[in-house]
């Protein structure tokens, strides 16, 4: 096979892969649950960025057990927010608990506005 004829196959194998690609996808995405082993993967409308590890607990203040920790600049899905325990640290004080997937932070120690980002009107 001469040079030409191989790097014509090659782009034209190119171009098939990159049409199956978006089929592929969009073929999967639109399986039913059911064909998905009933698995449903939720994504979170908000992301939130902590700027220092943090505790995430399983309710809105401190004394609910830890449940695990998001590390420092490690973005994560967050569904809303709601008022809890009071937290003071690092002279901001505040009220605003962010839901994630895994259980609750504290907004003190997330970036952004008072709600860790998230809109006034993302209350649980």
């Amino acid at each position: 096979m001469s040079t030409r004829v191989f790097a014509r196959a090659a782009l034209v194998g190119a171009g098939a892969l990159a049409l199956l690609g978006p089929l592929t996808a969009a073929t999967a995405v639109a399986a039913p649950a059911a064909d998905r082993g009933g698995a449903r993967i939720m994504a979170a409308p908000y992301a939130v960025v902590p700027y220092e590890t943090v505790n995430v607990r399983s309710g809105p203040a401190r004394a609910f057990p830890t449940v695990g920790k998001v590390e420092a600049n490690q973005p994560r899905g967050a569904y809303c927010w709601e008022r809890g325990e009071t937290v003071s640290d690092y002279g901001i004080t505040n009220n605003v608990w962010v839901k994630l997937a895994e259980g609750y932070v504290s907004a003190v120690y997330l970036k952004g506005n008072e709600y860790g980002d998230l809109p006034a009107s993302a209350s649980c």
